[in-house]
């Protein structure tokens, strides 16, 4: 089964095509430097430049899959959650080309893609628990078998991404966020005994749901160089996200846990998760780098795995 997978949530216009499981094109026409100029995506450029780039991506997918509209058994596209005239190219091209080339179209959910995207190249056992944490959302996600997964908790206010991006920009380093804190916090010599830089760690100790915004407040209070504060930040949000996912696979008493999310390239945080999955017993699965941030493969592998599953 030839899958052409289209996904356009935000400020990334990707296209895919997979054979089965096997991937055979990933394109990505990035917006990062054009939203770098305002300091955050803006909703109505990102729309305005996945029309110029959606329709001569696609073309470039077959191009290169040496495929043509024939070859293609169904056409798979975000559908939601994200912003609604990027959601829209999306969609409307997707059922454009099912339209005129006779092909079904199918609807994905873009935080479900997030957690298959630790499937390109694992072979994983059910039950798990997700973390997918981006610039948009934060949840912990457990998932039974394919087409039935549960919502544990959320943000209920800044994702963790956006969490990023706000202390940076307060810190007056780069967009995006989550590389520039990385990269400033580089080389710091960490040990909470020594720690030059202190910060809450919000809603640690409660529950499943996050909390980010309050650590922003504090980023902006805190005293310091600006490494120390960026390397202590970094520490806080790693701390909560990895405390959380290990809370909920031992709740839900799972083996396997899944990092997803633009925020699972972070190195720090893989490296905590996989010491605490570690010491726990668990199996942890992470999504190279390059299916982390937004692909439209994810989004092919999930229609993939539904359909096969008869979800």
């Amino acid at each position: 089964m030839k899958i052409l997978a289209i996904e356009t949530s935000c400020d990334d216009t990707a296209v895919a095509i997979l054979n089965n499981r096997k991937v055979l094109v990933s394109l990505v026409a990035s917006q990062e430097k054009l939203h770098a100029n305002f300091g955050g995506v803006v909703p109505e450029v990102a729309s305005r430049e996945h029309l110029k780039a959606i329709y001569p991506l696609i073309e470039m997918a077959l191009k290169k899959s040496k495929l043509g509209p024939q070859d293609i058994d169904k056409i798979a596209v975000t559908g939601e959650p994200g912003l609604l005239g990027s959601l829209l190219v999306g969609v409307n091209a997707a059922k454009t080309l099912g339209y005129l080339w006779h092909k079904p179209v199918v609807k994905i959910n873009h935080l479900l893609g997030h957690v298959y995207a630790g499937f390109v190249d694992n072979d994983i056992r059910f039950p798990l628990v997700a973390l997918v944490a981006s610039g948009g959302h934060t949840e912990l996600v457990l998932v039974r078998r394919h087409g039935d997964y549960k919502c544990l908790g959320e943000t209920r206010d800044d994702a963790a991404g956006e969490a990023f991006d706000k202390a940076a920009r307060v810190l007056g380093l780069d967009y995006p966020g989550g590389p520039a804190i990385a990269a400033a916090a580089a080389g710091i010599q960490y040990s909470v005994s020594n720690r030059t830089v202190e910060l809450p760690r919000p809603m640690k100790n409660r529950g499943l749901d996050f909390s980010f915004s309050g650590l922003k407040t504090a980023v902006i209070r805190a005293k310091g160089r600006k490494e120390d504060i960026a390397h202590e930040f970094q520490e806080a949000v790693v701390d909560v996200l990895a405390t959380k996912l290990m809370r909920a696979a031992q709740k839900y008493k799972v083996k396997t846990i899944l990092l997803g999310g633009g925020v699972a390239a972070n190195k720090r945080l893989r490296e905590e998760v996989d010491l605490r999955a570690t010491a726990k017993g668990l199996r942890l699965v992470v999504p190279n780098s390059k299916y982390c941030t937004d692909n439209a493969v994810m989004i092919g592998m999930a229609s993939y795995f539904i359909q096969k599953n008869g979800k």
